[in-house]
């Protein structure tokens, strides 16, 4: 479980593919000798098992292993050595929740329709898949390559949001521009408020 407030910024150094997915190597801030073999690491809004670890604090790196399905369904199948990788440690028992509650499980790819810088924020348009955006709504929560984000905006097929100057700095949306593939999970909160109505068979909104 993660938060979708973003710790590092990593970088790809290795990939290699394989028979039945590709495999990772992500260098890191990170002091590897914290990072058990096992543990789960948000990559972009992905959760990936860590495999492997070496080097030291502040030069340190890790791999994890991307699974065919998982390639199948994220932007990790179009990673290519030198990437910046948004990173995000698990959560621990009593860590601060200062985003929202982020699986690491991609629900559907976006694509960035257009930037504009607004002073010094961002917005940033975005056309996601029909049937996840029944989940998004304005002023709810939507985590885009781990980043846990506010809606602005939403239309049929199209919402916004908007970047501080923190976020940018922070993460690698400083990059982002029109055409570019995300990966996007909806909130939990939405799709199990959408379940409870279906199985209640309550009427939605406007019926």
């Amino acid at each position: 479980m993660f938060t979708g407030l973003v710790t590092d910024v990593g970088r790809l150094v290795e990939a290699e593919t394989g028979n039945d997915g590709r495999r990772f190597r992500i260098a890191t801030a990170y002091d590897p000798a914290t990072i058990e073999i096992g543990a789960s690491i948000c990559c972009d809004g992905i959760c990936l098992t860590a495999v492997e670890r070496g080097g030291e604090a502040g030069n340190g790196w890790f791999d994890v292993f991307a699974a065919a399905e998982t390639l199948r369904v994220t932007t990790a199948a179009e990673w290519q050595q030198g990437r910046r990788i948004n990173l995000e440690r698990s959560l621990k028992a009593g860590d601060e929740l200062g985003g929202h509650i982020v699986s690491g499980h991609v629900d559907a790819v976006a694509t960035i329709v257009e930037t504009e810088d607004v002073g010094e924020q961002r917005r940033i348009d975005i056309e996601a898949p029909a049937e996840v955006m029944p989940f998004i709504a304005a002023k709810g929560s939507v985590a885009l390559n781990g980043t846990s984000l506010t809606v602005n905006t939403v239309t049929d097929r199209q919402f916004s949001v908007h970047l501080i100057p923190h976020t940018l700095e922070v993460t690698n949306w400083d990059e982002s521009a029109p055409g570019g593939r995300i990966n996007l999970e909806v909130d939990p909160l939405a799709r199990y408020a959408a379940r409870l109505i279906e199985t209640l068979n309550l009427p939605k909104a406007g019926q």
